[in-house]
């Protein structure tokens, strides 16, 4: 369901729906006393169970993945390689699927900003504009530590566990 939202400028700030402006402003081309309405901005807002859906599983994503590349930076940094595999790659597959869960929070978030010129909603208390922001810090600091690895060593680890670290 879709509803659409007028902010109009009046002698005060009203919410009508697009018929009403239209009746009203063809209403006031045959009175000179009538100012007609101007649309400020509009916006639309979708209500679906999609929408929540995707806002959950993102915010569940964001609040995991967030720390495991906290994790793996600080372990980069330190140590010059990434997390260790762990138990059938398991530790490896975390760190791998949470670059990727940031890196598609922002691209959402971008998305997002380019269409409705705004980020995304809050969500569940906020917490959707919390794993926003904390998606791209996240990323700001991957780009930090990566930057440093590659000055320091001469390049960044790969994907996959090497010999130079797990070997």
């Amino acid at each position: 369901m879709k509803a659409s939202k007028l902010i109009l400028s009046s002698q005060a700030i009203a919410l009508l729906p697009s018929s009403l402006v239209q009746n009203r402003n063809l209403a006031c081309r045959k009175s000179p006393s009538c100012r007609p309405l101007k649309v400020v901005s509009m916006a639309e807002e979708s209500k679906g169970s999609g929408d929540g859906i995707t806002e959950k599983v993102a915010v569940v994503s964001g609040l995991i993945s967030t720390p495991v590349i906290g994790w793996s930076l600080y372990t980069l940094k330190t140590t010059g390689c990434g997390l260790p595999p762990g138990p059938g790659g398991s530790i490896g597959a975390l760190e791998g699927v949470s670059y990727l869960a940031v890196v598609g929070i922002v691209a959402w978030s971008l998305y997002t900003k380019s269409k409705t010129g705004s980020g995304l909603p809050n969500g569940p208390y906020g917490l959707l504009g919390a794993v926003e922001g904390l998606s791209y810090l996240c990323l700001l600091a991957i780009f930090v530590v990566f930057g440093l690895q590659f000055i320091e060593q001469g390049s960044i680890p790969g994907p996959l566990p090497g010999d130079q670290c797990f070997g």
